[in-house]
């Protein structure tokens, strides 16, 4: 099913945002499927604007 919603979105040029994935098996199939934007539990818990950009400054340390 999401296979088909990723394809449909494609053909009609929509970027796909795909919310509340929490497993890493999840993370992967959707970057395979070419999901554009994807959120969730797996990369961080709701943070408040004050404290997103030190979780993204994180991230990029941890990535280098």
């Amino acid at each position: 099913m999401v296979e088909i919603m990723i394809d449909i979105a494609s053909f009609l040029s929509v970027p796909v945002i795909a919310e509340g994935v929490e497993k890493e098996e999840q993370y992967r199939l959707l970057k395979e499927l070419g999901c554009d934007i994807i959120q969730g539990y797996y990369f961080s818990k709701p943070v408040p604007p004050e404290k997103f950009a030190d979780l993204i400054e994180k991230e990029i340390s941890l990535s280098k």
